[in-house]
């Protein structure tokens, strides 16, 4: 908690340092100049998140059955902090991992489907995330449809050995690595990206369509795999004949959108 009382502190200094100069009549201005600053603050705070990790952090180990299910619905509401999604849960497992400061979570089965939702049990602020760690592994066996929403974070997701049909990525102020399944047959992705950099890896062998709308958004796509069609718009030359594709659809505000 004493990170949390540093960054708070700092806002509250910042915000008063601001008044102070309007009253001297230096600015009036203020909350432009705040909003300005405050970004400046919270970069430097992430910078500090990524140099001083906090030792002895708390974690809740969470497994859950994959029952008899033929499939899954997961939905992660991640908030701040650090996550990691990939494969290797084990047998008749549908995910297992490890979450920073305690998890709830709810499991439902719908039919053949089994749906869980997840989300912190804790609760620091929308930008601190102290130790909002979350380290998981899904299972192989079984589509799963998968839902990530995050806020400002450091996200690793690896889909490559997944199959997942449906990905919905809402993301604010972060950074975030995502890997596409390589062998899931059709892929729907829909990526919402705030003031963010998003750096998207499309397995070899997968062709994609990617439609892309942006704010500010600087945009690196490797445009020998994913030629142009329009405007906002690339695709494979192959994607109507493979058989594992990836229907890419992108909204970015501010920051970069990377695509290899």
């Amino acid at each position: 908690m004493r990170r949390n009382y540093l960054f708070w502190g700092s806002v509250l200094i910042l915000l008063s340092a601001l008044f102070l100069l309007k009253a001297l009549g230096i600015t009036n201005d203020v909350w432009g100049y705040f909003w300005l600053l405050a970004v400046g603050l919270l970069g430097a705070w992430f910078i500090v998140r990524a140099i001083w990790r906090p030792t002895g952090e708390e974690g809740e180990h969470v497994a859950i059955e994959l029952k008899d299910a033929q499939q899954a619905s997961l939905r992660l509401n991640h908030g701040a902090g650090r996550l990691r999604v990939g494969a290797g849960a084990g047998a008749g497992m549908l995910l297992s991992g490890k979450f920073g400061y305690g998890l709830d979570y709810k499991t439902e089965m719908v039919g053949d489907k089994l749906e869980v939702r997840m989300r912190s049990a804790a609760n620091f602020g929308p930008f601190i995330g102290e130790g909002f760690d979350w380290n998981l592994d899904l299972t192989r066996d079984i589509p799963i449809s998968l839902t990530i929403n995050t806020g400002a974070s450091e996200s690793r997701i690896d889909l490559s050995e997944l199959r997942v049909p449906y990905l919905k990525l809402e993301t604010g102020a972060s950074s975030t690595t995502l890997t596409l399944p390589a062998q899931a047959g059709n892929t729907l992705a829909e990526i919402n990206a705030g003031f963010a950099s998003v750096d998207i890896r499309v397995p070899e062998g997968v062709a994609a369509r990617i439609r892309i709308k942006e704010g500010l958004s600087a945009r690196r796509i490797n445009s020998a795999r994913f030629p142009r069609l329009e405007s906002n718009v690339y695709q494979s030359p192959d994607y109507d004949q493979v058989a594992n594709r990836v229907e890419l659809n992108i909204e970015a505000g501010v920051g970069s959108i990377s695509i290899q």
